[in-house]
């Protein structure tokens, strides 16, 4: 059984009309898909990024999970303090994998520790998150590759304060692991002061590609997920796409290289520059928020690769179903000409529940008695499809038969991959981050950091607001 399959079909002109990509133009596209895909191909052989090697780390296996029975022994909760790429890819392992109200179970049900992952510094959300653990149970893993990000230091300060009140200065350290560069880093530095443990990030990495590595798989690891069946489902992608030699790439059967040219075109040639992943399934709903990041931050780009302005990338968005159904689809069905959109869909689900039989004399009633919920969730979805196609919408569909920890791996992959070789046709470097660095600057200046005095200055020195348009009521 495949472990996903990839559905281009409503993509094309010849499915749904002048909105889809012709096939031709997807033929007179394969020169530069072929350099393309040599040029990812090369990524890899020197190293250069180091996301296509992370599903062979079984030594980081063996540590992640003698640190997970550890732990699992020693505290009740487990708070990954990180944002960004440092905790998306934890927040869609666990709703991918966990029971959907995984923290409610109780302990001897569940297969780990109870897992929360803030992603943000807003201090409501954070002291919320304090207030209901005890401080004595709890382990923190701060995950920053820099290990200089202000929002994951700032949170590490504040909890190892709290947990320090409860427990002492000397006994604190074991409530915190770092996950952060091997070598470099504030995290580093003070580590070997109080003996807190720490995990690598490979430097070539990036946080929106970090999901398979330490980033990911501790919190992963602590809640019970098989981390291995990850490995293996990415590992299954990655030769799927056959790096080793140097055979051309046969575009038409590599669903990554097919959907990374489908998708240029459509922004390229039929501007729909919106890109909505559409989950119809609950346990996906959060790789659709990973998805958001790994495509925005990788191919949002003022300049491509020679220092020319190009402003290019497709704006990510998020939709879930059936619920969207009542809220976006009239969007979508009637409105702008702007967007193209993947499903993901689950042929079977973990769970059925079938729907009483009642009130026979009313048919709003009557035709749902005895029917599977999941035949419901399924029509719903696929008369969803049918009425964007109809319209001439152009969609796809990324599809597991089952959410698993291999399924989970597979199509994390897979993303990683397409993402990698759109960026080479946009020209772009798919890797770097040059916008929200200059927004992290910025912050630091107004903090006081040193060495950002100039950018303090500068922000003191722009316009200010003209007062008639600050409106209040």
């Amino acid at each position: 059984m495949a472990l996903l399959t990839y559905d281009l079909n409503n993509l094309l002109a010849e499915r749904i009309g002048p909105q889809g990509v012709a096939l031709d133009a997807i033929r007179a596209l394969e020169p530069q898909l072929q350099e393309a895909f040599a040029r990812v191909r090369e990524l890899r052989k020197n190293k250069t990024v180091g996301f296509f090697d992370l599903p062979d780390n079984h030594a980081l296996c063996d540590e992640i999970e003698g640190i997970a029975s550890e732990l699992r022994s020693q505290f009740d909760n487990f708070v990954v303090i990180g944002i960004g790429g440092s905790a998306l890819g934890n927040i869609a392992i666990h709703s991918a994998i966990n029971h959907p109200e995984y923290n409610l179970l109780p302990r001897e049900t569940r297969k780990g520790l109870r897992l929360f992952v803030p992603d943000n510094i807003d201090p409501d959300r954070l002291r919320g998150v304090l207030d209901v653990l005890d401080p004595k149970r709890t382990c923190f893993n701060v995950i920053t590759k820099s290990g200089n990000t202000a929002e994951s230091i700032a949170t590490f300060l504040i909890a190892r304060e709290w947990v320090m009140a409860a427990v002492g200065e000397k006994s604190h350290a074991r409530h915190f692991i770092f996950t952060t560069d091997p070598e470099k880093g504030e995290l580093r530095k003070i580590s070997p002061r109080f003996g807190y443990r720490c995990l690598p990030i490979p430097p070539t990495v990036g946080g929106r590609f970090s999901v398979l590595s330490a980033v990911g798989l501790l919190s992963a690891a602590v809640t019970g997920v098989n981390i291995r069946a990850l490995f293996e489902g990415a590992r299954a992608v990655r030769e799927s796409q056959k790096f080793e030699g140097s055979a051309a790439a046969d575009v038409w059967r590599n669903p990554a290289l097919l959907g990374a040219g489908l998708h240029y075109l459509l922004d390229v040639q039929k501007k729909k520059n919106i890109h909505i992943m559409y989950s119809y399934s609950h346990r996906l709903r959060d790789v659709a928020d990973w998805f958001r990041q790994l495509w925005a931050e990788s191919l949002g780009k003022k300049l491509d690769k020679q220092g020319k302005e190009v402003h290019v990338g497709q704006t990510p968005e998020k939709a879930v179903g059936v619920t969207d159904q009542h809220s976006q689809v009239q969007l979508y069905v009637e409105g702008p000409f702007d967007k193209v959109i993947t499903f993901l869909s689950v042929e079977k689900f973990e769970s059925d529940v079938i729907i009483p039989r009642a009130f026979d004399d009313l048919e709003g009633f009557a035709y749902l008695g005895n029917q599977k919920l999941a035949d419901l969730f399924h029509y719903e979805e696929r008369a969803t499809r049918l009425v964007l196609t109809q319209a001439g919408r152009p969609n796809c569909t990324l599809r597991v038969p089952k959410v698993s920890e291999q399924t989970l791996g597979a199509l994390f992959f897979l993303l990683e991959l397409q993402t990698a070789y759109i960026g080479e046709l946009y020209g772009i470097d798919t890797y770097n981050q040059p916008g929200v660095e200059e927004g992290k600057n910025f912050a630091y200046g107004l903090l006081g950091r040193k060495g950002y005095e100039a950018k303090k200055a500068e922000f003191d020195a722009a316009k200010a607001p003209d007062p008639k348009y600050v409106l209040s009521v």
